[in-house]
């Protein structure tokens, strides 16, 4: 019994242990991690989708909620006056499952509406006063500062799926689902949450934006009015890694026709998020008057 527990004990090192051992070299800091887990990936060690999601959990507790979020223009939220006719129409074009729900502007987000809850009033015999006051589930507020890794471990913890995010004034400034978070690790996961095709380009202010790299390159185009060619690529990721000329890391930047491209984030793979500014600030001001003019 002793002989077996002292062998299990001599097989208890990390595998992080074991695997510098079989590498020869042990990593210093977090980018030296990466280069040998890329070599145990080369020496078949470690499977591709293994080497990603790694990455992926290093750099959750790089990112911010601010870096992954739905900006406060695109949530699909509720109003607290809305009629039910008019909130089942909502839900029901929309697919999600939870609902930020407002007071007088989007700002202010007073709760949470789960699409369940509003099943009994679908039915037409017996259905009651409807008062969404009375279904309202507590919003839980984040900053925009706070730490991925941190979210993750709060939403494990208190087992919400949501979470508003606040400005420094205290103003609803988007939401961050955990889906969100684990996406960072385990790449896209198509579902309710996702948004129809050609349109995951999100603003974050008068001069930034937030695209999906799998953004269809006519659809970029039609978005800011450029004429980017999509006759060797498809998406405007496969653009900015195509002038790159590598495959980037978080954090590389570069400047293509009335932009600058950053990537926000990628894996050994491919491109998954990236932020773009315009060049001349003015620009982004002209595409928010424009986009006011057609409405």
């Amino acid at each position: 019994m002793t002989s077996d527990r002292s062998s299990n004990g001599s097989q208890s090192r990390t595998w992080l242990n074991k695997l510098s051992q079989m590498i020869g070299s042990e990593p210093q800091d977090k980018a030296q991690l990466i280069e040998l887990l890329k070599d145990a990936r080369q020496r078949e060690l470690l499977g591709t989708d293994a080497l990603s999601m790694i990455e992926g959990v290093l750099q959750v507790s790089d990112l911010r909620v601010g870096d992954i979020m739905v900006p406060r223009a695109e949530m699909v939220a509720l109003k607290r006056d809305d009629p039910l006719e008019k909130i089942l129409q909502i839900a029901v074009k929309s697919a999600h499952s939870r609902f930020p729900v407002t007071g007088d502007d989007k700002g202010e987000v007073v709760g949470i509406l789960l699409a369940k809850d509003l099943l009994s009033f679908c039915i037409e015999s017996g259905r009651r006063v409807f008062n969404i006051r009375d279904l309202l589930r507590s919003a839980v507020f984040v900053p925009e500062s706070k730490r991925l890794d941190v979210l993750l471990k709060e939403f494990r913890a208190s087992r919400n799926h949501m979470a508003i995010v606040v400005d420094e004034y205290g103003s609803a400034a988007g939401l961050v689902t955990i889906e969100d978070v684990l996406e960072q690790i385990v790449g896209e996961i198509d579902d309710e949450h996702d948004y129809d095709e050609g349109s995951g380009i999100f603003r974050r202010g008068d001069n930034a934006f937030s695209a999906k790299a799998r953004t269809a390159i006519d659809d970029f185009n039609e978005h800011f009015g450029c004429n980017f060619p999509d006759d060797e690529f498809d998406t405007i990721g496969g653009l900015i890694v195509h002038e790159l000329g590598h495959l980037p890391k978080r954090g590389e930047s570069v400047e293509l026709g009335p932009f600058r491209f950053t990537v926000m984030r990628a894996d050994s793979r491919r491109v998954h998020m990236l932020n773009i500014e315009y060049l001349n600030p003015h620009d982004g001001l002209a595409l928010t008057s424009g986009a006011a003019d057609e409405h």
